[in-house]
């Protein structure tokens, strides 16, 4: 609460107070200038880039949503229904995304105690040398959160090095990642009492096995796939799978005007960018909007952690 001081008179009594009204009524303030109208807009507009600034420097790329949805899945065992399933994507290991930030949010997850985590590629960004930032994934990924059924991963571009194409980098990262709990699918699947959950490396990378491990999955199965990048929704190697495909890599384009969509997307079909996109032959895509980031800015993008509910699909 602020208080006022009221100055006293020479004589120590307190002034009195005059009627303004009438012995001012002839003051009028100066009129408003054009200049002075446009310093006044011009303040404003300063203190309002200077306030979205921060904000999506500052505040939004650690604003966290967590998003609950069910996922229906053809044929899915009784035993998993209502079991949840965590989607985490696109983390970032690295100089632009702070340490700590992901730390506490993997700690969120585990405090959940899911039954299955996935994590959907991009565990790093490498250093400004090209290097990996070994140390950093090492360090971060101890805390990463394990379902108390399966807790698996796939490969992102950024997880293959200099221009997406060092094997030995991949393998490097997968390694890490393995050692602090995370079963990597690199085109293989997995099953996990009963879903077959299938994952491959990335469409960018040298190692992109989809084809091979799609032509060799059998889809009469209850089933879930994991999928970098979703413009693989694309390519004709779906066969007969009519599930879901839960992917990463676009951030949600990390900057969305109102009323427009992100002008930046790393995909070819600019429909992928976040969220749940029907597919015309039956598939479901899901895009995660990403944990981390990889320049430190979002605006109307918040970072996403996705809660899944596994339930039985209703047969049409």
């Amino acid at each position: 609460m602020e208080y006022y001081h009221q100055p006293r008179d020479h004589e120590g009594s307190m002034p009195v107070n005059h009627d303004i009204s009438s012995a001012d009524s002839s003051r009028q303030a100066p009129p408003v200038t054009r200049r002075h109208w446009l310093k006044r807009v011009a303040g404003s507009f300063v203190a309002g880039t200077a306030g979205v600034g921060y904000y999506s420097l500052h505040v939004e790329p650690h604003w966290i949503e967590v998003v609950h949805r069910p996922l229906p899945i053809r044929g899915l065992p009784a035993e998993l229904e209502n079991r949840t399933l965590v989607q985490i994507s696109d983390v970032h290991i690295g100089h632009e995304v702070d340490d700590r930030f992901l730390i506490q949010a993997f700690q969120q997850v585990s405090e959940w105690a899911p039954d299955l985590v996935v994590f959907t590629g991009d565990f790093l960004t490498l250093h400004r040398d090209g290097s990996l930032p070994i140390e950093k994934m090492e360090r971060v990924l101890k805390h990463f959160p394990q379902g108390k059924l399966a807790t698996l991963g796939i490969l992102g571009n950024h997880d293959y090095g200099l221009q997406w194409n060092d094997l030995s980098a991949a393998s490097v990262v997968a390694q890490i990642a393995e050692d602090a709990g995370i079963q990597i699918l690199r085109n293989r699947s997995k099953f996990v009492r009963g879903l077959q959950i299938v994952g491959f490396d990335d469409y960018w990378g040298p190692n992109f096995g989809g084809p091979r491990v799609l032509a060799d999955s059998d889809f009469s199965l209850p089933t879930l796939i994991l999928c970098h990048n979703p413009d693989v929704a694309d390519l004709p190697v779906w066969y007969d799978y009519r599930g879901w495909i839960l992917s990463g890599h676009t951030h949600g384009g990390q900057v969305k005007p109102p009323c427009f969509g992100p002008p930046i997307l790393p995909i070819g079909n600019k429909r992928y960018a976040a969220g749940e996109i029907p597919l015309e032959d039956g598939r479901h895509l899901y895009v995660n909007r990403a944990l981390g980031h990889s320049m430190r800015v979002r605006i109307n993008v918040r970072p996403e952690l996705t809660v899944f509910r596994l339930v039985r699909e209703e047969s049409a």
